[in-house]
């Protein structure tokens, strides 16, 4: 376990693990590190927890499509509800709603699949520097004190080992993409579904601020309000989570005070694991 944020990391490793109030009832701890309101990507993380609770071991997640309602809020605990939508004979639907203080802060919708032998093909990885090739990036920005490459919550300890390409701004190859390596800094048992919750997790970590790239020079970041909206996640194989992943950024457009960004989750062997979609938020504010 690498020592930088291994309390943070056995943090997020507990609050996946999901207190059971009732049949398809469910309650979850929140993290402790940050702001006032929930991580995104927490909320992500435990509503797949607690819709694989309701699913047997054999089906995994292979698609969930979720819309985030309110902001959620840090000191209360968040409920989780999951609705059996049905059980077939070869995939599963659960709906899920999490609740706080009697509202719902978000929904989401997954689907579950046991698995099957077909026809398979992936795009290619990108050619992108290796992670051995990097350095995590809390390092880097303490070695280059006056960069703008990352922002401070990207710098900041967390569960998971970041290696980010376009350290060096020479590499950078386009101006619409942020490719970033990721490894979780505790072991994960390989044949748990905990790898899932942690996939989900991360891929709201950074996702919404792609939007953000084309725009960097021009407009300041302090004046733009930045929120989730919605959040799409696809697994196309099954993965070891203790292994690095390329996480590819992308935005496509911007309009209409919103901004659209995808993501693609690659092996260090150039296997395309998982895909995401997600439009956020970002209303500019008056300059003056």
């Amino acid at each position: 376990m690498n020592e930088r944020d291994a309390g943070g990391a056995a943090e997020l490793l507990d609050i996946l693990n999901l207190e059971t109030i009732e049949e398809n009832l469910f309650r979850g701890r929140n993290e402790q590190r940050g702001g006032g309101r929930l991580f995104g990507g927490q909320v992500l993380g435990q509503s797949l927890a607690a819709a694989s609770l309701t699913v047997t071991p054999d089906r995994p997640c292979h698609s969930l499509h979720a819309y985030f309602l309110r902001p959620g809020n840090r000191t209360v605990p968040v409920v989780y509800q999951v609705e059996r939508i049905r059980d077939g004979r070869s995939f599963t639907t659960r709906r899920i709603v999490a609740i706080q203080r009697g509202e719902a802060i978000f929904s989401m919708d997954a689907s579950f699949q046991l698995p099957e032998d077909g026809l398979h093909h992936t795009q290619p990885m990108p050619d992108i520097p290796g992670p051995d090739e990097l350095i995590d990036d809390v390092d880097y920005a303490a070695q280059h004190p006056g960069s703008t490459l990352f922002s401070g919550w990207m710098t900041r300890d967390r569960p998971f080992e970041m290696r980010s390409a376009w350290q060096d701004p020479e590499r950078r190859t386009d101006n619409v993409s942020n490719p970033i390596w990721l490894r979780f800094r505790a072991p994960v048992p390989e044949a748990s579904r905990v790898g899932q919750y942690l996939l989900a997790y991360a891929s709201d970590m950074g996702l919404v601020s792609t939007s953000m790239i084309p725009h960097r020079d021009t407009v300041k970041r302090d004046r733009v309000q930045m929120a989730s909206l919605d959040h799409a996640l696809w697994f196309h194989r099954q993965f070891d989570p203790n292994d690095w992943i390329l996480y590819i950024k992308q935005t496509t457009a911007a309009a209409g005070s919103r901004g659209f960004n995808r993501g693609l989750f690659y092996t260090t062997r150039g296997e395309l694991i998982a895909e995401t979609m997600q439009e956020g938020l970002m209303r500019q504010h008056d300059p003056f």
